[in-house]
């Protein structure tokens, strides 16, 4: 989908796991008329609400979220899917005279819409998928990593080897195709006028905020919402059920980890993906206007955007 031929403002509100994204939309929407649109992977899944840090009921109540709950966990979602849904929830929200913010952490969804990536419309053939994911599970992700290097070297470039997701629906296009996907691949910026907020906050403290929401999760029922996942018929092999948190106490629930150790690998495996966020948000990056989050920055960040609103007049 192509967005409305519009000027209007967006604001991006970006950067790394547990820094206080939420938070802050939540607390804008006091002051603006805001409304969200998510820019989270994980949380376009039914049912997944305690591991993917979705907004609570009440803070649904204090500002309108688009883009939450898409999608059953058995059911594929592509790139594509979600830029077409990003596009249509911000031209509504620009129709309603009203401040679209796209709130999240997922890069190449936040790439998506801020730079309008042409997205290969490919449909996931299952079969092909389940024969990746089998190779990968036989013979590491570097494997198959490899093979993708070999018939896309670009695309191998882009993608973390460990992001066997992507590295398997890379080789999906490829096969499909006929060509590699990034040849496919080309940027029309949007015509919004856009402001990128970016949060960040020193590493250790950063580390902290997630060791304390991994126990938050825990105490608010984990372990039972991927219990209740199972139950429905969702299986642990199903891509939204790969996802941080989910994995690892999908181990606890299988016997293969004590609840100890799978507590441990979810704060290991989250900061690691802090590390991997750092690529899409580098702080050295002009585009964005950053804000050191461990500090007061409420005021700060609610001025910047009125003044960049302020030019819309």
């Amino acid at each position: 989908m192509t967005p409305v031929a519009s000027a209007g403002p967006l604001v991006a509100i970006v950067g790394p796991t547990a820094v206080g994204k939420t938070a802050l939309a939540v607390r804008l929407a006091d002051e603006l008329p805001v409304e969200v649109v998510s820019a989270d992977s994980r949380q376009v899944y039914r049912y997944m609400d305690i591991g993917t840090a979705k907004p609570t009921a009440q803070e649904r109540q204090r500002v309108k979220h688009h883009l939450l709950d898409v999608v059953e966990p058995d059911q594929p979602f592509t790139l594509a899917q979600y830029q077409e849904l990003a596009y249509s929830a911000i031209d509504d929200i620009q129709r309603q005279e009203r401040i679209p913010l796209l709130v999240g952490g997922t890069g190449l969804y936040v790439k998506a819409v801020l730079e309008g990536l042409s997205i290969p419309r490919v449909e996931p053939d299952q079969h092909l998928r389940e024969q990746l994911y089998a190779e990968a599970a036989a013979k590491g992700y570097e494997a198959l990593h490899r093979r993708l290097r070999e018939l896309d070297p670009v695309a191998a470039e882009r993608i973390d080897a460990r992001n066997v997701r992507r590295v398997v629906r890379a080789l999906e296009v490829c096969y499909l195709m006929g060509k590699p996907i990034s040849s496919l691949q080309h940027r029309s910026a949007p015509p919004y006028r856009i402001l990128r907020i970016g949060l960040t906050m020193p590493r250790h403290l950063l580390y902290r905020r997630i060791d304390e929401r991994v126990e938050r999760m825990l105490a608010a029922g984990l372990v039972e919402e991927v219990s209740s996942l199972v139950e429905r018929g969702y299986g642990y092999h199903l891509p939204a059920m790969s996802g941080l948190g989910y994995r690892q106490i999908g181990m606890y629930l299988r016997g293969e980890v004590s609840l100890e150790e799978a507590v441990a690998l979810i704060k290991r495996h989250t900061r690691r993906f802090v590390r991997q966020q750092a690529n899409w948000f580098p702080e050295d990056d002009s585009a964005i206007v950053w804000f050191d989050a461990s500090a007061s920055i409420f005021e700060s960040v609610l001025a910047r955007i009125k003044s960049f609103l302020a030019l819309d007049g």
